[in-house]
């Protein structure tokens, strides 16, 4: 005889499904049509993560930490909190625009993250008006000194002539990104990625930027914080009246997946650049797991806002989120194909 196994919340359960059933109806105008559901083909997940090569390192989920913070009362309490997810976890990691450790120690601490994250990929970062400034004053040792005090593995580059010129103290960009882009890759052998500021780059752009031996390209596209937005609302009334429709022009990753799989098959041989970071707009893990499937070449997804606010919180608040993202991120895997 067989001996039943009693389930002490069966009654509590069976309550809950009759009170809330009517509330749990999804209208099929809700539905997120990116994926087809496959409940038939996977168990549920294991806890063991999956290690796979990006940037020249292991990592164990395809998040990057993108670029925020520093030189301000709270910023090394939010670098320090990421960078130590980002070694717990296995991510990567773009520091906020290091251009005042350039002249002075003062705030270097906020930045000094290497003995948290560990092994896992960290890049300095600094503005494209400022690259350009090394370049003219022949001071490229000073970038190369900055990322080895940092102990970092590259550079990023943000390229924003938007918002340097909505900034009411932004620099002058006096010649095109790309040449300078192209003269400091010329003159380094430092491992750089280019990024916008959260409008995106258009595909003559990225089509530019593929051609070059770059570790990658980093969308920042429209959809997240924009700062050619942020730095308007920070001008007065008659400059936003002039400018505010120029804060709207952008490219969503959508988007700029659709012109990186086309530049694919038209650059061939001629790609050398083959690693993206998709962000902007990318609100969770769903987000994250359909762009990362949609582009063809090996790809992580960065968030920055979402972090940024968890990380000002205690660090426990920050596992908690990050870990809802990787147990969604390994879900979405086993069940979800993108369509």
């Amino acid at each position: 005889m067989e001996t039943e196994i009693q389930d002490s919340n069966a009654s509590a359960r069976k309550q809950d499904h009759i009170s809330l059933a009517f509330k749990s109806q999804i209208a099929h105008s809700k539905i997120d049509s990116r994926f087809y559901y496959e409940p038939i083909l996977a168990a549920h997940p294991k806890k063991e993560t999956t290690s796979f090569s990006f940037l020249g390192k292991t990592m164990k989920v395809p998040i990057w930490v993108s670029s925020m913070t520093g030189g301000t009362a709270w910023a090394r309490k939010i670098n320090y909190h990421l960078a130590r997810a980002c070694g717990e976890y296995g991510m990567g990691m773009g520091l906020g625009s290091c251009r005042q450790l350039l002249y002075s120690n003062e705030y270097f601490e906020d930045f000094n993250v290497r003995k948290l994250i560990g092994n896992q990929p960290l890049f300095a970062n600094l503005g494209i008006a400022q690259v350009e400034k090394m370049l003219f004053e022949g001071a490229v040792h000073q970038v190369e000194e900055l990322v080895k005090r940092l102990e970092a593995d590259g550079l990023i580059i943000h390229v924003n002539p938007l918002q340097e010129w909505l900034q009411p103290e932004g620099d002058l960009i006096t010649r095109p990104p790309i040449d300078t882009i192209s003269e400091l890759l010329q003159l380094t052998d430092l491992k750089l990625i280019v990024k916008e500021v959260g409008q995106g780059m258009g595909y003559e752009s990225l089509k530019a930027l593929f051609q070059l031996p770059l570790e990658a390209i980093d969308f920042a596209a429209s959809g997240g914080t924009n700062f050619a937005q942020l730095e308007l609302l920070r001008s007065n009334a008659q400059k936003q009246m002039i400018y505010e429709n120029l804060a709207k022009i952008g490219h969503s990753a959508e988007e700029m997946i659709q012109f990186t799989n086309l530049l694919i098959h038209e650059l061939g041989d001629k790609m050398k650049c083959k690693q993206v970071i998709i962000s902007g707009g990318v609100k969770n893990y769903l987000d994250g797991y359909y762009y990362i499937n949609k582009i063809q070449l090996p790809a992580i997804y960065g968030q920055a806002s979402a972090f940024l606010k968890h990380a000002q919180e205690s660090y426990e608040d920050l596992q908690t989120y990050i870990e809802a993202q990787v147990h969604g991120l390994a879900l979405a895997k086993c069940f979800l194909r993108v369509r």
